[in-house]
């Protein structure tokens, strides 16, 4: 299980950027999702990487 945190906000960001925030499950700064850990979910991480915070969660 994967911990996903929104530590920066999408404006001026790309919109497949933003596409892929809200498809996580992130809304607004600082809400946090838990996600199972997949290769897609790792890929939509991916592409965010510098405006998530991820940690594993048991």
């Amino acid at each position: 299980m994967l911990k996903i945190t929104l530590i920066k906000s999408t404006i001026a960001h790309l919109p497949e950027q933003k596409k892929n925030v809200e498809a996580l499950g992130l809304k607004k700064l600082h809400s946090t999702v838990i996600k199972n850990d997949t290769p897609q979910i790792r890929g939509m991480i991916e592409k965010v990487k510098h405006l998530v915070k991820v940690e594993e969660v048991k």
